[in-house]
């Protein structure tokens, strides 16, 4: 059940709700649950703050809790502070990159903060088959023309194309070792010494994309055609999955000095500078 804030319109709460047959069935932990009624309470009393402060809560207890991402970025919209609710439905597309309506928002807080490229690019992640994919493309006729043209070249020909700049840097990522892309534009760079990936996104933002326990001394990082990244994570001898949900696992242990990492097919290429050999692992 996913519950939506409608506030942008009116001054009163209305819960919509809508069950999507292909997730997995997702129950919020019991203290954010409490956490996320409480927000609604406030809302329902027009105490917007406190209802964020709720809901904000709720997701430090449960990072994957969508529902309340979606109404936390609700208010900060109907408030008019569309940076902070981008950045918010952002959150939710990297936990879900199908949840389409919230790729949606994200395209009109986009033009709202005057970033029409970012909205075109957002709009590009809403396959034809979607419901929204007709809303979105009404949404697009109504960006200017040169916008429209860089969608049309660059992605309805080939919707995995990115476009990046011929001469550009990235700054501020600590021993940057491994870096991979996917098909939204994003960028990902693992930091040897501090155990942290990080994402840069289209617009240059860098956030933490993965900080685990489990991550000892990323080196090399390849993504499939499902979204998965793997890491070769030298310290700890193993290799890391890292589901396109965010989920992290290990794939491969006893791996001795795991080095460079590469894709092809539904194949894994390791090098194991341990053993001095390569090893194939077939991943799908």
């Amino acid at each position: 059940m996913k519950k939506i804030l409608s506030a942008l319109i009116i001054l009163y709460l209305a819960i919509c709700s809508s069950v999507c047959a292909a997730q997995k069935p997702y129950v919020p932990l019991v203290n954010a649950k409490l956490e996320y009624n409480t927000g609604l309470d406030y809302y329902k009393s027009g105490q917007y703050d406190k209802a964020m402060a709720s809901f904000r809560k709720a997701i430090d207890i449960d990072p994957n809790y969508i529902n309340a991402y979606y109404n936390l970025g609700s208010i900060l919209e109907y408030l008019q502070q569309y940076d902070a609710a981008l950045t918010v439905f952002k959150q939710i597309i990297v936990r879900d990159p199908e949840d389409y309506e919230s790729v949606y928002k994200a395209a009109e807080l986009s033009i709202k903060t005057g970033n029409n490229q970012n909205a075109v690019s957002f709009i590009s992640l809403i396959p034809e088959q979607s419901n929204l994919y007709a809303k979105a493309q009404q949404l697009l006729s109504t960006l200017n023309t040169s916008a429209a043209d860089n969608y049309s070249a660059s992605y309805q020909e080939s919707p995995n194309n990115i476009s990046f700049k011929s001469v550009g840097a990235y700054n501020d990522v600590s021993s940057p070792t491994g870096i991979t892309t996917d098909n939204r534009g994003n960028i990902y760079a693992a930091s040897f010494s501090e155990n942290i990936v990080y994402k840069i996104t289209p617009d240059g933002k860098k956030v933490v994309f993965l900080k685990d326990e489990r991550l000892n001394g990323p080196i090399d990082m390849v993504s499939d055609s499902q979204g998965n990244i793997y890491i070769s994570n030298y310290n700890s001898n193993n290799i890391l999955k890292v589901g396109a949900a965010g989920d992290i696992s290990v794939l491969l242990s006893n791996v001795e000095k795991p080095y460079g990492l590469h894709v092809h097919d539904n194949v894994l290429f390791i090098s194991s500078q341990g053993t001095n050999s390569i090893i194939v692992y077939r991943i799908f």
